[in-house]
């Protein structure tokens, strides 16, 4: 319970409290396994640094990591006013990058060395914090020690998730930091926990844990009534009924209960003695191959405990296949940040849709300045990027979160001129990364996302073949239609919108550009080829508005099921979400389309559920499509579903037991959550059903629901389970407060945690659901 900011203190106090704060940050040092670390000691003591914003806007700032070894304190001291102070906590940092790495210090700090500059990238939509050090060595410091601590909070487990969270709120309970707990600090504290405790009850655990009767609680007594807070009954009833009168758990206990319950495929004495091994904290428990109840929390509420299967966090699916039979994480629009008609363009945009994995991205060129082309949405008033600085970005970033190939989906509405300055860029930017020509021996079907691995391919309109060419007279090429069908009605709805500008129905294409594309030439979609008669060839793909595919899907969907084991299909967002809206990828998924690309800058339940169906294999953002969706010869119709091996009628059942940790969704301290569960499945229109829990009033902290939802599902292999939590509102719409997204697939049976999301998709720290999950036959 440390001090946040520097409150006037007396001079006699001022050693005990830093001696006290120096004790907690060793401490904490020590648990993040960092002790005496020299970047974590220089990040203690703080530092001055520019905060960089524009041109004309650079600031000193005081900065300096507080004792919890979690929080960063800005103090800024502005004129004729007291110190402003600021916190944000190294859980909601996403990366820290060193040099001119960031659009701001590449604008506004080319006078400064690199080694000096740094950028602290946020998870959430908040704006990125460019600095500048006084010396490369403090710079160094920063970068290091936040790296240090991000990696090793990552590696921390949810037991220590969960205590560090309750000490900083502890921390802020304690208003006059002497580490000691008055009543009413007390009661604060249940508050930051987002718990309404009754004043009687209270009371009575207070006195409970002040066994010194001094009216306030300290060290161990905080202890005591930390673990009195923390206890939970579900957990101590389920391994109740697992280790019978015993006070721990046997091995053949723990394989019984792994067999029966968990429902954990193989599961015997060497699977026992491994979790009593990696979870069990005693010892001596260890020692005699036995569980304690302390050691069962752990094992619950670790990745082997996760209502996702740990063995789907790795690739394991046969990465062999052609392109066509992957569903691939795609983006629409992907310069973007907020809105299509007017808000920003950014490289940054690019970044962060490669760091979750997306491997598809979009670029609208423009003519621009200088012979420079340009990136934004066309006909609008949205920010313009370099299309040299986004190629740079998804150089830098294209293979760090996936070695799969990339497919950059060009947009071109170039001149010619400006064309050849693309081509250029394409071929000295990306090197060897670039996939400028077939692969040796191409043949009749696409290559493998293996085969492809790390390599950028480009889509786009071509002349011609597959093969470049031969000798086409001139550089420049002949006229070819405009880009992507889609895009078309997307701009023309744009255009109407804007500025009502007339359509050019022909682009000349120079062969430099045209080269390029390879495996991902954009046609028009001629229709469904007949049986023996000559259709699209293997590297040619269409593009869809979303209106267009819902039709096709609606009119013939066992045929563009069997169209798209072949061939890729991209679907975009209908031209009318200016606001940058998405629909539900899943529909689209289950008749084969690969790229169902969505506005990765817009949280939602679209996003949740592409988040949450390529979180499986690995993350690697390609997932291989169900085998009677890459059967040629397939009769399966999503909208008309009839018996095939695609039918294999699943009972689920989800028992909601309570929650964990939810956060408060409004920041004022008097404001608990009512929370309630929603659990939803999202597949084949038949399976779409949502089912929920009723509210608990003024509880986020252990909320108790105990309720028992059931489903029945007909195609598990295209269903995803959503859960969703809400603070419910009985006088307007209900806030959101977490939810996670999980392929029916990935779905483990028996006692689970669900972890979840924030509304951007990052993992909240310690919020979980503690369920039962049953699937039977």
């Amino acid at each position: 319970m440390q001090c946040l900011g520097f409150p006037s203190r007396t001079r006699s106090r001022e050693p005990y409290v830093q001696e006290q704060s120096l004790k907690v940050a060793a401490l904490n040092m020590q648990k993040l396994g960092l002790q005496d670390d020299e970047d974590l000691q220089a990040l203690l003591k703080g530092s001055q640094l520019l905060k960089v914003k524009s041109s004309s806007w650079r600031r000193e700032r005081f900065y300096k990591l507080q004792e919890d070894c979690k929080t960063i304190w800005q103090e800024s001291r502005k004129v004729m006013r007291t110190p402003e102070s600021h916190l944000f906590s190294v859980e909601d940092i996403l990366e820290v990058r060193q040099g001119h790495r960031t659009e701001g210090l590449e604008k506004y700090a080319r006078d400064v060395p690199e080694d000096r500059c740094f950028s602290i990238i946020f998870k959430d939509q908040r704006n990125t914090l460019d600095l500048i050090a006084p010396s490369p060595e403090d710079a160094q410091h920063w970068v290091q020690g936040l790296r240090k601590i991000i990696q090793h909070s990552g590696s921390m487990d949810q037991r220590q998730k969960l205590q560090h969270w309750i000490h900083s709120c502890l921390r802020k309970a304690d208003k006059n930091k002497d580490n000691k707990m008055s009543f009413k600090e007390l009661q604060n504290f249940l508050k930051e926990l987002n718990i309404q405790v009754d004043d009687s009850y209270a009371r009575k655990i207070f006195m409970e844990c002040d066994h010194s009767q001094t009216d306030s609680l300290e060290d161990e007594e905080i202890e005591a009534f930390y673990k009195l807070l923390t206890q939970r009954e579900e957990i101590d009833r389920v391994f109740a009924e697992a280790a019978g009168s015993g006070e721990t758990l046997s091995v053949d206990g723990l394989v019984t209960f792994l067999q029966r319950e968990q429902r954990e495929e193989g599961a015997g004495r060497a699977l026992a003695l491994d979790l009593i091994e990696r979870y069990e904290p005693s010892e001596t428990a260890k020692a005699q191959r036995q569980m304690t109840k302390d050691g069962f929390l752990m094992y619950l509420l670790s990745p082997d405990g996760s209502a996702f299967s740990p063995a789907h966090r790795r690739v394991y699916q046969d990465m062999g296949q052609p392109l066509s039979h992957y569903l691939v994480s795609s983006s629409h629009n992907t310069y973007l940040l907020e809105d299509q008609l007017t808000g920003p363009s950014s490289t940054e945009a690019y970044i962060r849709a490669l760091c979750k994995g997306c491997r598809c991205l979009e670029l609208d060129c423009w003519d621009g300045p200088n012979q420079e082309p340009v990136i934004y949405h066309g006909y609008t008033f949205t920010s313009k990027i370099l299309f040299c600085d986004a190629l740079r970005a998804i150089r830098d970033y294209a293979f760090k979160a996936s070695p799969y190939p990339v497919i950059l989906s060009l947009e071109n509405h170039c001149s010619l001129e400006q064309q050849r300055v693309m081509a250029r860029h394409l071929r000295t930017i990306l090197g060897t990364m670039l996939l400028d020509r077939p692969l040796d021996g191409a043949s009749a079907r696409l290559p493998s996302p293996e085969q492809l691995k790390g390599k950028i391919l480009i889509k786009g309109k071509k002349l011609g073949g597959l093969l470049p060419p031969g000798g086409e007279g001139g550089p420049e090429a002949t006229v070819v239609s405009d880009e992507d069908e889609a895009a078309e009605m997307e701009d023309e709805a744009v255009r109407s919108r804007v500025q009502n500008k007339p359509r050019e129905d022909k682009l000349r294409l120079v062969k430099e550009l045209s080269d390029m594309v390879i495996y991902c030439k954009s046609v028009h979609f001629g229709g469904f080829s007949s049986p023996g008669a000559p259709g699209q060839a293997f590297y040619e793909m269409a593009s869809f508005s979303e209106n267009r595919a819902l039709r096709l899907l609606q009119e013939s969907g066992d045929s563009l099921v069997r169209h798209n084991v072949e061939h890729l299909s991209r679907i975009y967002p209908a031209g009318w979400r200016t606001d940058s809206s998405n629909y539900s990828p899943v529909e689209l998924w289950s008749a084969g389309c690969q790229i169902v690309a969505l506005n990765f800058q817009t949280p939602g339940l679209g996003m949740d559920v592409n988040q949450g169906r390529f979180q499986d294999n690995g993350a690697c953002g390609y997932v291989l499509k169900p085998a009677f969706l890459r059967d040629p010869h397939s009769t399966f119709n999503p909208r008309a579903l009839a018996q095939g091996p695609w039918w294999a009628r699943k009972q689920l059942s989800v028992r909601v037991i309570s929650g964990q940790q939810l956060p408060k969704v409004n920041k004022s301290k008097n404001s608990i959550v009512d929370p309630k569960v929603t659990v939803e499945i999202h597949g084949v229109a038949r399976d779409v059903v949502s089912r929920q829990t009723t509210v608990v009033t003024n509880n986020g902290f252990n909320p108790r629901w105990d309720t028992e939802l059931e489903f029945e599902v007909v195609v598990p292999e295209l269903a995803l389970v959503r859960f969703v939590v809400e603070d419910y509102d009985s006088s307007s719409k209900n806030d959101f407060i977490g939810q996670s997204t999980i392929p029916l697939g990935s779905l483990k049976q028996g006692y689970r945690h669900v972890h979840l999301l924030s509304k951007n998709g990052d993992q909240h720290p310690s919020a979980t659901l503690f369920v039962k999950v049953s699937l039977q036959d």
